[in-house]
């Protein structure tokens, strides 16, 4: 005979309780709200222990962690990265020089020009300046070290005809960044582009005929051409 519940034994009410199925509730969906001030501040702050990590790590393990965060994340970041380096580079004022006067100095035989550090920090800029798109600002500073070669002589092999060799090579890649500075939209005035381009072939020209005079091999090539290809 089955007893109602209110006259069942009560060891016999617990374990009915005992075996039965526990009910399930869901759980109430909870949307965060931010307000635009929240989200100003999210933006405009660096975590502690981050800032922590960036203030102490070496220059290497900062170049390998954000090499992976590029390489890993979306194309918006790598956009974003940049955006902020060109931000940050306009408000160094990175495009100057102060000298070219210390760029290159002479060998130990009082004939042969040789780089000195500061032409390395010079490339540096202007390197910093074409990677991050700022093509045009990066000429500026390759132009003032074309110039500076003017009027020098170096051998044909040795530290001097390397680092030309490479500075060609910078010229062509700050080029190719002009290019895509002019296609991404980010140049508003067309004088400055013409007056940069016109200012480098300027120096590349005279760098030309002080070669020829001393008969000296003309280091330049590469970036003569990409001017010479150069359309707007």
């Amino acid at each position: 005979m089955t007893l109602p519940t209110g006259l069942m034994p009560e060891n016999m009410h617990r374990k009915v309780l005992n075996n039965a199925h526990p009910i399930t509730m869901p759980a109430p969906e909870v949307t965060p709200l931010h307000t635009h001030a929240e989200t100003a501040k999210t933006l405009g702050h660096v975590n502690l222990m981050v800032d922590t990590l960036i203030a102490n790590a070496t220059i290497e393990d900062l170049r390998a962690i954000t090499r992976n965060l590029l390489a890993t994340g979306t194309p918006s970041l790598a956009a974003a990265f940049t955006a902020a380096a060109r931000s940050r580079l306009r408000q160094t004022n990175a495009r100057r020089i102060a000298t070219t006067n210390g760029l290159f100095t002479t060998s130990q035989n009082g004939i042969h020009a040789i780089p000195t550090q500061e032409l390395d920090h010079a490339l540096a800029r202007a390197r910093s300046l074409y990677g991050a798109g700022m093509g045009f600002a990066s000429l500026a500073i390759l132009s003032s070290i074309v110039k500076a070669t003017v009027g020098l002589r170096w051998e044909e092999d040795g530290a001097m005809a390397d680092v030309l060799a490479a500075i060609d090579t910078d010229i062509s890649q700050a080029m190719q960044s002009c290019k895509e500075e002019l296609e991404g939209g980010r140049v508003s005035d067309t004088a400055v582009p013409q007056e940069a381009i016109g200012n480098l072939w300027s120096d590349i020209g005279e760098s030309a005929r002080d070669v020829e005079i001393w008969g000296g091999e003309f280091p330049f090539d590469r970036a003569s051409n990409s001017i010479e290809c150069w359309k707007f």
